[in-house]
């Protein structure tokens, strides 16, 4: 905990003292479903909300589904929200063959809205947000996605949660027998110990990833932003044992 304070510009850090009940978005993809899989096997995650658009698929005793198809209005769901002190948002959309207005509907105003809706049913939350490596704070650089996610990213972390982080992964490696990965994947996979130790501010596993969002929320972090370095970092300690 010292080296945190003298290392970084410290920023309290407001852990929670119950068991996670989380509210997870994007579970039928990737990313999200690879962080859905960690919570499932953490103890300190008691239970787990998913809403999709369509069933993930995945039967346990910790999950609840909601099939909601209209992530734009959440509101008649709202009332199902409530009792959550953790969000791990990782709906999102490549913005590949993308004009920026359409991008940013679905990016920006998507998450805006659900955020909204959650602080207001549970406003002691942490807010985890999947974005990404190269993100662009200032919103003014040649980057379309990059402007947009950076928006996207100073407008949640203007919104009343407990906490909010926001998380820029680089290359992800899957988790192994996980059925939503893209098959790009499996043709890199063999890449990945080298380019890891070539570059290992640009390759994490999504492992990696479930356990520093699940970290965050119980014992807090020092920066709101987290890059691979300090997605492993946070991944790879118990900080309630250092504090």
């Amino acid at each position: 905990m010292q080296e945190w304070k003298e290392a970084r510009n410290f920023r309290d850090m407001n852990p929670i003292h119950t068991k996670i009940r989380a509210i997870i978005t994007g579970a039928t993809g990737m990313v999200g479903e690879g962080v859905l899989h960690e919570c499932l096997q953490h103890p300190e995650v008691e239970k787990v909300l998913v809403i999709n658009r369509r069933p993930c698929g995945i039967s346990h005793p910790k999950l609840r589904e909601i099939i909601h198809t209209n992530f734009y209005d959440i509101s008649p769901i709202a009332s199902q929200l409530t009792g959550y002190n953790a969000c791990f948002f990782c709906l999102g959309v490549s913005s590949i063959g993308m004009k920026e207005p359409e991008y940013y509907e679905k990016t920006y105003v998507l998450t805006l809205h659900v955020a909204g809706v959650l602080v207001q049913q549970n406003p002691d939350m942490t807010f985890c947000y999947v974005s990404g490596a190269g993100t662009d704070s200032s919103e003014e650089g040649r980057s379309m996605w990059a402007r947009v996610k950076g928006k996207t990213e100073n407008d949640l972390r203007k919104l009343p949660f407990r906490q909010v982080y926001l998380f820029r992964p680089g290359f992800m490696k899957p988790t192994p027998g996980l059925k939503n990965a893209l098959s790009f994947y499996k043709y890199v996979n063999w890449l990945f110990p080298v380019m890891r130790k070539l570059a290992p501010g640009g390759f994490g596993t999504l492992r990696e990833l479930g356990l520093a969002m699940i970290n965050c929320v119980r014992h807090g972090f020092p920066e709101a932003v987290l890059g691979v370095r300090e997605i492993r970092e946070v991944a790879g300690k118990d900080f309630a044992k250092t504090a």
